[in-house]
């Protein structure tokens, strides 16, 4: 492959180009355009092994049917001019800050239901709406403490909602090992370009994790709670414990006593105040879920109940992930905040609508069917690419079960250059930028992480899938600052780790995981 051919046809595509427009090349990817221009090829390729060796040597990898595998990072960086990711913080703000308040309500004093904002039915009949948490104030009011909120540009180049995460979202690991990679990888075209830093990620979650402790405690012991090393996302919980300097912990490191929570260490047992759980609610606590949960801690939800120790993010969270209760978002935004909302939804139809639903039966060969409780891309039918088996068969579970169903079009995600085997070519891109809520204010990391479906024309853009990600350049304003401070990355302790001792290890056990 010649230097010419490595953009050779990729030129004007349908729907909107990141970096091509109708007018030609964008001028925020002339300086990235220029310099793989000036690379031999093989430069090029080599430059991207690289990058994929060292994610392989540093364990950097996600699971897959119970295998590990490296974590795709396209050697391309994605580029957000500043205007346009102001709009996108602003408006994941809003919703995060409607979302907190509509969890408020459903799990309090349901005045969205006696408004009619929200049928009451919409939201207890959601799998993951858990009537045992009703009633529990966390301490600061924060329920999503870390938001993950999918976008997608449409074929205007506008930033639309796809779908919330406010249970534990996960991939905030990748964008921090992203942008350390891309900085050693390529840096003469990192240099060129004024970038937002995203290494403040750790700080400001610990910051927002110990604003949560109970009330009363001033020096409060965080941990995370991970499922364990079978875990796909172990590598996130690991690294997130790691650059906040706070023990990792399993279920059996935690035990409740007198409806508080305490951690097993060499020199007994030691409190804990709050916990960044990245287990789902279902397995949390064998006394209020699933009694056959070996991953969790008899009595949490009683001691949270009790207001002795802080479960972040909240439990009972998924309802505000439900894909039924997505469609009622802009609503929500206008009840609680009086505001109009900022980032637009994904037109959707609601199946369990008896009048949507026939629509959408009439239409199953042009729509995008997607669960309401699933994550991952599994489950989602794609009306155009789908086999008439698999429409009878969607048709089917439409009819038997039409609440757990909604439509949507099929929207042209946006492209972006990306390296395949061809050279650089446009694939189809998502966003998921993260927020934090320390109860005064969200923050949202500047980026996120961008998901790219490396088939070509594929529009499903999971790892599980076959995705890999890039790493996503906010441009910062020339009055920014955008100093990248690296020992996010590194080992460093805190007085909290200095001060506990390490927590008791056991042999691993193999764990289920619906981190989105």
């Amino acid at each position: 492959m010649t230097q010419a051919q490595l953009f050779e046809g990729y030129g004007p595509v349908a729907g909107y180009d990141e970096m091509y427009g109708e007018s030609g090349l964008r001028d925020l990817y002339t300086a990235v355009h220029a310099a793989f221009g000036k690379m031999p090829p093989e430069e090029v390729r080599q430059r991207a092994e690289g990058l994929a060796s060292s994610y392989l040597e540093q364990g950097i990898t996600f699971g897959v049917a119970g295998e590990e595998r490296p974590f795709p990072l396209d050697i391309v960086p994605r580029i957000i001019e500043a205007d346009a990711w102001d709009e996108v913080e602003a408006g994941v703000k809003q919703r995060v800050k409607a979302l907190e308040a509509f969890l408020a309500d459903a799990y309090g004093a349901g005045e969205l239901f006696r408004d009619g904002v929200v049928p009451r039915k919409t939201v207890v009949t959601s799998s993951h709406y858990h009537r045992v948490v009703a009633g529990i104030d966390p301490a600061n009011g924060v329920r999503i403490h870390v938001a993950g909120i999918d976008l997608i540009r449409d074929g205007n180049g506008d930033f639309r909602v796809l779908e919330d995460n406010a249970r534990v979202p996960s991939g905030v690991s990748y964008v921090m090992t992203n942008r350390r990679a891309m900085s050693g990888g390529l840096p003469e075209v990192f240099a060129h370009h004024r970038i937002r830093p995203v290494a403040r990620y750790s700080r400001q979650l610990l910051s927002a994790l110990r604003a949560a402790a109970p009330a009363g405690v001033s020096d409060p012991t965080v941990v995370v709670l991970t499922p364990g090393v079978y875990n796909s996302a172990y590598f996130e919980h690991t690294l997130l414990a790691r650059t906040m300097g706070v023990e990792l912990v399993e279920g059996r490191d935690l035990v409740c006593h007198g409806g508080r929570v305490m951690m097993r260490t060499t020199d007994g047992l030691a409190p804990v105040h709050v916990i960044y759980r990245r287990i789902d609610d279902e397995f949390l606590d064998p006394l209020a879920f699933r009694a056959d949960s070996t991953l969790g801690v008899p009595g949490l939800i009683n001691a949270a109940r009790a207001g002795n120790v802080t479960i972040a993010n909240a439990v009972g969270n998924g309802v505000a992930d439900d894909k039924l209760l997505y469609t009622y978002v802009p609503d929500l935004i206008r009840y609680y905040l009086h505001e109009e909302p900022i980032l637009r939804n994904v037109d959707t139809w609601r199946c369990g609508d008896a009048d949507q639903r026939e629509e959408v039966l009439d239409r199953l060969d042009e729509l995008v069917l997607k669960p309401v409780d699933g994550s991952g891309g599994k489950g989602i039918v794609i009306g155009p690419a789908a086999t008439r088996e698999e429409l009878d068969e969607l048709r089917a579970k439409v009819i038997a079960a039409p609440r757990d169903w909604i439509a949507q079009p099929v929207v042209s995600l946006s492209t972006v250059p990306t390296l395949v085997e061809d050279g650089i070519r446009p694939r189809h891109v998502d966003l998921r930028p993260f927020a934090v809520n320390d109860g005064d204010d969200v923050w949202v990391l500047p980026g996120g992480l961008t998901r790219v479906a490396l088939p070509e024309g594929e529009l499903i853009v999971n790892s599980s899938r076959g995705g890999g990600s890039k790493d996503t350049w906010v441009l910062a304003r020339p009055t920014e600052p955008i100093e990248e401070v690296d020992d996010d990355l590194e080992t460093h302790s805190s007085s909290q780790s200095q001060s506990q001792s390490q927590s008791q290890t056991m042999a691993p056990v193999p764990v289920p995981s619906r981190e989105a």
